[in-house]
This record gives structure tokens, sequence and C-alpha cells, in this order.
């Protein structure tokens, strides 16, 4: 196998021509490679990435208040007493009795002189939503 040239650009190992394939100039006539300057695109892209994680982030945590209350919620009610099946769908009313026991009643706050908490509606899940 005869010596190439050193501009000639030769891979021994494939034995092929491989001047165009490279990623570097390989000729002094080559154009010069200049590096693109993308820091203005990655200093926007991270904060518009920034911006969205966070508003993201704002939008979980504010989930999870609401599934804590909601847990909190529910763990009242199923731990206050009632003596009925509550029906899904119908609205009942959580009170507190002097002794800080709770009760659970179909009664409204209007129609009684409890000690009103809140009013609660039972849904297709067994999960008591808070009714305003």
């Amino acid at each position: 196998m005869s010596k190439k040239p050193d501009n000639v650009v030769f891979d021994e190992e494939l034995q092929i021509y491989n001047a165009k394939s490279l990623p570097y100039a390989t000729d002094m006539s080559a154009p010069k490679i200049e590096l693109t300057d993308i820091s203005h695109w990655k200093n926007n892209t991270v904060t518009k990435v920034n911006h969205q994680l966070g508003a993201k982030f704002n939008e979980l945590q504010m989930e999870y208040q609401k599934l804590m209350e909601q847990y909190e919620f529910n763990k009242l009610i199923y731990a206050a007493k009632f003596s009925f099946e509550p029906v899904i769908g119908k609205i009942y009313h959580l009170y507190k009795r002097t002794d800080e026991s709770t009760f659970l009643s179909l009664l409204n706050p209007q129609e009684c002189s409890f000690n009103f908490l809140k009013s609660f509606r039972l849904n297709a899940d067994q999960i008591w939503e808070v009714v305003d």
C-alpha cells in the first residue's frame, strides 16, 4: 500500500477518502468554522422553562393543598357520629356538640340551633365534598 500525501484525507482502516464526512476542515481553503453563539437562546429558554416548571410546581402545590383539605374533611366526617347510610349526591351538614364531638345531620343550619361547621355532599367515589 502506498503512502498518501499529507493533504489527502484517506482512512486507512476503511480504505476510503473521507474528507467530506469529517466534522472539521481538512484543507486550508475550507471555510472557517465558527461556533454559533447560542447563549441568548439558552438564556431565553432557561427562563421560559423555569417559568413553566415554577407554574406547574405551584399548580401541584395547590392541588396537594386541596387534596389534604379534602382528606381532613373526610377524616372528620367519617369520625363523626351518624346513624344513617348517606345517599350519594345528597347534602348533609356537619355540626359540633358542646363536648367537641361531631355529628352529621340532614337538618339545614337554618332549621336548628346546633353549632354548624360545614355542609357536604357525598360523591360516587364515597368522598365527601364541601358544599358552599
